[in-house]
C-alpha cells in the first residue's frame, strides 16, 4: 500500500459531506439562535448579571454557570453562517441582533459596577483585560467545534461549551467594570477581547460552512450577485483588520518575549551564576539582567552580546548588573519590601486604632446621654411611681463589642415603709427601656427596714 493510497484511506475519517444534518433544519436552527426578544434577552442580562457577581467575588464556579446559560453565540454563529452562505438578509439580522446584544450587556454590566459596594480588580477580571494569541487560537477552534457540532447529524450539546471556552461573558462584564469605574483601559482591553473571539469564531464558522458545501443564496441577477459578494467582502475584510492589528501585536510581543528568555537561558547560563530578574527598557534599547553568584567575564559578556542578533535582538544592548551592583539591588528591593510590610501593618494597626476610638466615643456618649436621662427622670418618678424614693441608671462596665446587647441597670431605692410590687416593677422597667433607649433593664430593688 503506497502513501496515496494510505491518504486515501485517511481521508475516509475526515469527509464531513456525508454526515451534514438537513440544511433546512440547520438553517432554522441557527435563525432561532438569532433574535434577542423576550425570554432570550431576560436570560441574557440574568446571565451577564451572574457572570458580574462572579468575577465580583472572583468564582471560577459562578462564572462558567453564567457561560452555561449565555445566548451570545447564536448570533455570532449567525454572521459566519450567513458569510459562508451569502445570506444577506441573515447577515444584516444577525449584525443587528449582535450590537443590541452587546450593549445591552455591557450598559447591564455597568449598572451592576456603578451599584456594587465591592469593586476591586479581582485575577478573574484582570484576566480578561490582556487578549493573547493563545486567546485567538480557542476562539477559532471553539468556532469550528460550535458549526460542525451544529451541522452534522446526531447533534451533541457543544454549543455551551464553546461558549465557556471562548469565554464571551466575562470581557463584556470587564467591560462594564471599566465604565462602572472609571478604567478606560480595562473597558477597551476586554472589549477587543470580546471583538477577536467574535471575528475569530465567525472566520472558523465561515470555513466550516464553506468545507461542508452548504447551498449559497440565489439571486435574481448577476450584478446583484456581484454586489452582495462585494459588501460580503467588504465586512470580512472590514471586520478582520482590527483583529489582525491587535493579533499582530500579541504575536509580535510572544515572539519577542520567547526570545529573550531563550537568549539568557542558552547565552547567559553559567556554572554558580544566577540569573534572578530580566528587564527590556525599549526607550534606550537595553536589555538589564541582573545577575548574582560568580560574576561574569568582559569577554562572556560581549560574547552573549555579539549573539542577540540570532535571536531578534540586534538592535539591543546588553547590561548585566552583577557583583556589588546586583547586591545592592537585592538590598534595596528587601529593604521596599520591609517597607511595605511595614506601612502595611502600620496601616492595619490605624485601623484597629480607629474602630477602637470609634468604640469608645460611643460608649462615652452613651454614658452622657445614661446622666442627662438620670436628671430627666428624677421630676417624674413622684409622679408615676410615688412609692419610690429614689433610682438610679448605670451600664455595666466592660467593653461592648459588636454585636452585644444594650442594657441599663437601674437601682431603686422604694420610700420607707413601702414595697416595690410585681405589677409596678414590670411598669417601671418598660418605661425606663423607652427612655433609655436600651435592649434590656436590670433592676435592683434596695431593702429599707
Amino acid at each position: 500500500m503506497d502513501i496515496r493510497q494510505i491518504a486515501a484511506h485517511l481521508k475516509q475519517y475526515f469527509i464531513l459531506r456525508p454526515h451534514k444534518g438537513d440544511e433546512a433544519e440547520i438553517i432554522d436552527q441557527i435563525n432561532s439562535g438569532i433574535t434577542f426578544r423576550g425570554g432570550n434577552l431576560w436570560v441574557l442580562i440574568f446571565a451577564i448579571l451572574i457572570a458580574s457577581l462572579g468575577l465580583n467575588v472572583n468564582s471560577t464556579a459562578v462564572i462558567i454557570g453564567a457561560m452555561l446559560i449565555s445566548p451570545l453565540m447564536g448570533p455570532i454563529i449567525g454572521m459566519g453562517f450567513a458569510l459562508g452562505t451569502n445570506d444577506l438578509d441573515m447577515l444584516k439580522r444577525a449584525a443587528k441582533n449582535y450590537a443590541v446584544s452587546t450593549v445591552i450587556s455591557i450598559l447591564t454590566a455597568t449598572v451592576y459596577w456603578l451599584l456594587t459596594p465591592l469593586s476591586d480588580a479581582q485575577s478573574e477580571l484582570l484576566a480578561r483585560t490582556s487578549p493573547t494569541l493563545y486567546d485567538v487560537l480557542i476562539a477559532f477552534c471553539g468556532g469550528a467545534a460550535g458549526i460542525i457540532a451544529t451541522c452534522t447529524k446526531g447533534k451533541s450539546n457543544v454549543i455551551p461549551g464553546v461558549a465557556i471556552a471562548t469565554a464571551l461573558m466575562p470581557p463584556l462584564c470587564t467591560a462594564g467594570f471599566g465604565l462602572g469605574t472609571g478604567h478606560i483601559m480595562y473597558f477597551l482591553g476586554a472589549f477587543y477581547l470580546f471583538f477577536i473571539n467574535t471575528v475569530f469564531i465567525c472566520l472558523a464558522t465561515l470555513g466550516g460552512v464553506k468545507l461542508m458545501h452548504f447551498e449559497k443564496k440565489v439571486f435574481l441577477s448577476p450584478e446583484r450577485e456581484r454586489r452582495v459578494r462585494h459588501i460580503v467582502t467588504t465586512v470580512v475584510v472590514v471586520t478582520m483588520i482590527p483583529a489582525a492589528i491587535v493579533t499582530a501585536n500579541i504575536v509580535k510581543k510572544s515572539i519577542f518575549d520567547s526570545n529573550v528568555s531563550n537568549f539568557v537561558k542558552s547565552e547567559l547560563a553559567q556554572t554558580g551564576t544566577q540569573v534572578i530578574s530580566t528587564e527590556v527598557d525599549k526607550e534606550s534599547l537595553t536589555l538589564r539582567v541582573v545577575a548574582v553568584g560568580r560574576e561574569f567575564g568582559e569577554a562572556a559578556i560581549d560574547e552573549a552580546e555579539s549573539r542577540m542578533g540570532n535571536y531578534g535582538l540586534d538592535k539591543y544592548r546588553l547590561a548585566i548588573i552583577q557583583g556589588a551592583q546586583s547586591d545592592s539591588i537585592l538590598l534595596l528591593n528587601n529593604k521596599l519590601s520591609q517597607i511595605s510590610a511595614s506601612r502595611e501593618e502600620e496601616h492595619r494597626l490605624m485601623q484597629e486604632l480607629s474602630q477602637k476610638m470609634g468604640l469608645y466615643e460611643s460608649r462615652l456618649a452613651e454614658y452622657s446621654r445614661l446622666e442627662t436621662v438620670n436628671s430627666e427622670i428624677a421630676s417624674e418618678l413622684p409622679i408615676l411611681f410615688p412609692t419610690i424614693e429614689s433610682i438610679s441608671l448605670s451600664r455595666p462596665t466592660g467593653d461592648a463589642g459588636s454585636g452585644q446587647r444594650d442594657i441599663v441597670s437601674a437601682y431603686v431605692e422604694p420610700k420607707k415603709g413601702k414595697l416595690l410590687h410585681s405589677d409596678d416593677a414590670h411598669r417601671l422597667r418598660q418605661w425606663l427601656k423607652a427612655r433609655t433607649e436600651a435592649d434590656s433593664i436590670s433592676l435592683f430593688v434596695a431593702r429599707r427596714k
